[in-house]
């Protein structure tokens, strides 16, 4: 046998679905507990008693149907990271779609996996709950019918990376709302944990899927001693290479083949991150054992090796969720309807930090905005809150929504002028990462464009002072976040919604209203 184990370095309605198609229940319930992550007793949040909570593995188009039970002090969400929702944003669990579930009080989740395949997760939407954990792996396997590209691997394991804090969520929420930005972590855990173990004989192929569910961390990983075949990111099967280290940004994914082809003994899977402070002694200490990782310099990632890796090749040859093949949609043929530049910055409001998109910073409404859009709620939102290019003019605060139309096709360019990496996502949908670039975008870098064999991917990362251009097919109505990854700048606004919307309602288009809707704000007393 030939033991791995992981040495952590602290560098730092009813949905309409097929009816083919099986249900799955699931019931789990939210509570606080007390656990020593870092060596000190300190409270988290458990599902069932897990930490972090259970790994939903499902096929291709399951239908979940999950009943989640809140017994914490707060109001909860959960959102469902990666999860396309196909014409249900009823269900995406975050504020500006969904009530939160109040204390002891429970809500359903019925949502489809629909033409998916891929290492996902969810985590909690609400307030700070997600420095708490809440956190979990969501896996959806392929049919049997539909081919892979890659052998099948003896094991498949699961690996949530996340920096961690010692300080309590409320603590750090309340350190948010008093201006100050997220201090550095105290530590970096893999599922929970500063150390783990994983087995597997020698000369076997096992899958590793790897996800960022930290709170603004992004890392490196790497195994000791071996080579990384990277073969999926995000429900995207890729040309395959091989990779002594991979980048994964906050709120991303992806899966890499490893054989285990080297003589019997512990090999050390290493997480590791630039931290700034008290963490050399314990890095002189845990890397005598190994081969001392490298660590990098967020300002340099433009040069780091690993950037060829983060744009990798869509595999288009390969089948996915379907039979065809991924690249029979021929994304770089078609052009734009409009092209939307979005600049993030850090600002000061009224004395107190906050993160803008545009010159706008997004405030939560007690009114979910979806609901306010089904009942035509007025006050709760106005579709000129945020313009699709930087103002340039002083910040402001809106709870902000841009209006596009069902099947625009759009250009979207994520503007970074900071010093510090962004991560980037958004809900429903996944996109087409077609650029990357040092310094101001401007129209003449589409000559750079990747139109062929680009990834589609729900996350991506923009390096500090350049830019990352994306295509998104908007072909999936609803009102749908589009948020930064880092949960600190996220929580102080910078974030939005797209409401894509077809004046004609139709089951064709979307989902009616569920009928165990949870209503709060200007929408209670409103009947679904």
């Amino acid at each position: 046998m030939l033991q791995w184990v992981i040495g952590l370095l602290a560098l730092l309605g009813v949905s309409q679905v097929d009816a083919e198609d099986p249900y799955f229940y699931y019931t789990w319930t939210v509570t606080y507990g007390t656990r020593s992550i870092l060596r000190v007793p300190q409270q988290v949040i458990l599902i069932n008693d897990q930490f972090p909570g259970p790994k939903l593995e499902v096929v291709t188009n399951n239908n979940i149907v999950l009943n989640l039970i809140n017994k914490l002090d707060q109001p909860f969400l959960l959102t469902w990271n990666g999860i396309k929702q196909r014409k249900n944003s009823w269900q995406d669990g975050v504020l500006g779609t969904n009530c939160p579930i109040p204390p002891n009080s429970n809500y359903t989740y019925k949502f489809q996996a629909k033409d998916q395949i891929g290492s996902y997760t969810y985590f909690p939407s609400t307030l700070l709950h997600k420095a708490a954990g809440g956190f979990g792996a969501l896996n959806i396997y392929h049919r049997s019918v539909i081919p892979i590209p890659y052998g099948y691997p003896a094991g498949d394991f699961t690996l949530l990376i996340g920096d961690w804090y010692k300080t309590s969520h409320k603590t750090l929420q309340q350190s948010l709302d008093s201006g100050k930005p997220l201090p550095f972590p105290d530590g970096v855990l893999i599922n929970g944990q500063t150390q783990s173990t994983f087995s597997g004989e020698q000369g076997k192929t096992y899958m590793f899927r790897i996800s960022n569910v930290g709170l603004s961390t992004s890392f490196n990983f790497r195994i000791q001693g071996h080579t990384m075949k990277l073969v999926e990111v995000e429900g995207s099967h890729v040309v395959q290479n091989l990779y002594d280290s991979l980048d994964v940004h906050v709120g991303q994914s992806l899966a890499v083949l490893v054989t285990l082809n080297q003589p019997p003994k512990d090999y050390y899977i290493v997480a590791s991150k630039d931290f700034r402070g008290p963490f050399s002694l314990q890095l002189q200490c845990c890397t005598t054992q190994t081969h001392k990782p490298r660590f990098l310099d967020p300002c340099l990632q433009l040069l780091h090796s690993n950037f060829i890796g983060q744009c990798s090749r869509w595999n288009l040859t390969s089948n996915a969720a379907r039979p065809n093949p991924q690249g029979s949609f021929h994304y770089g043929k078609i052009t734009p309807t409009k092209t939307i530049i979005l600049a993030n910055s850090a600002s000061f409001i009224n004395g107190k930090l906050r993160y803008t998109v545009n010159g706008v910073s997004y405030v939560n409404s007690d009114t979910p905005l979806k609901l306010a859009d089904y009942f035509n709620i007025p006050g709760v939102f106005t579709m000129d809150s945020i313009q699709g290019l930087p103002s340039g003019g002083a910040a402001t605060v809106a709870t902000s929504v841009m209006p596009v139309s069902l099947h625009d096709f759009l250009e979207v360019v994520f503007q970074n002028n900071e010093n510090t990496p962004q991560s980037w996502h958004l809900d429903g949908y996944d996109f087409w990462v077609v650029g990357f670039g040092s310094g101001q975008w401007n129209p003449h870098k589409r000559k750079t464009y990747n139109l062929v064999d680009a990834l589609t991917r729900h996350t991506t990362q923009v390096y500090p002072n350049s830019w990352t251009a994306v295509l998104i097919s908007m072909d999936n109505q609803g009102m749908w976040n589009l948020r930064s990854a880092a949960w600190g700048r996220q929580y102080l606004g910078q974030q939005f919604y797209l409401r894509v919307f077809d004046p004609v309602r139709s089951l064709t288009n979307e989902y009616d209203i569920p009928s165990n809707v949870l209503l709060c704000g200007k929408a209670v007393g409103f009947h679904p």
